[in-house]
């Protein structure tokens, strides 16, 4: 369904620590059938079992990487353990000049950035149950050496600190994703009737 012509575009950030399920989710809002549009990632990681190119991550090399960098292509990007990630601002531009609400999944690094070029978006941040279940959803990818979990487990911690600068916090527990989804879109349908709107320039 169209937006109406008045429709003011949200740019919203849902970030959080680590294996808090920020991926689960953002598959449920793409269930859901509503006209967001999901920025989709750009990184230099190896792609992993089920994710699929241009869907879940833009799969680019180290060299096109550094050359979005130079050519200011990117919204915001980090070296995260050791590989790239960045936003293409193309897609998030088009999209908000389009009438669509944004949905950026990025970490809390760089939605901090984000909030410095864009301090009018809405920042929510997904928290887990408890550090110790952050903790055992970590350890269970049983994808990391014991360095990089140990190094992972610690930023998260951090991470959780910051939970205060963002607008909402919504706690996802792992039984409960189409609940957290849904608490998301009454989020968005309330900032929808804020006055004045949230205006994004980028």
């Amino acid at each position: 369904m169209p937006e109406p012509a008045d429709h003011i575009s949200l740019l919203i950030v849902l970030s959080g620590p680590s294996g808090v399920g920020k991926d689960f989710l953002l598959s449920r809002l793409r269930a859901s059938g509503r006209p967001y549009h999901l920025a989709v990632t750009a990184t230099t990681r190896s792609m992993r079992g089920g994710e699929r190119d241009g869907v879940d991550y833009h799969f680019v090399s180290g060299e096109r990487f550094e050359s979005m960098i130079a050519n200011e292509e990117l919204l915001e990007w980090a070296n995260v353990f050791g590989n790239y990630y960045g936003v293409p601002k193309s897609q998030v531009v088009d999209a908000l000049g389009r009438g669509q609400d944004v949905i950026l999944k990025i970490d809390v690094q760089g939605a901090a950035t984000v909030r410095k070029l864009a301090p009018d978006a809405l920042f929510i941040f997904l928290a887990p149950p408890s550090e110790a279940e952050l903790e055992r959803r970590l350890r269970g990818r049983r994808s990391e050496t014991a360095d990089v979990l140990r190094t992972r487990i610690e930023q998260a911690r951090h991470e959780l600190q910051e939970a205060e600068t963002f607008d909402y916090t919504i706690v996802h527990h792992t039984d409960a994703t189409d609940e957290a989804a849904l608490e998301i879109e009454d989020i968005i349908r309330h900032e929808r009737r804020r006055n004045p709107p949230r205006v994004v320039a980028l």
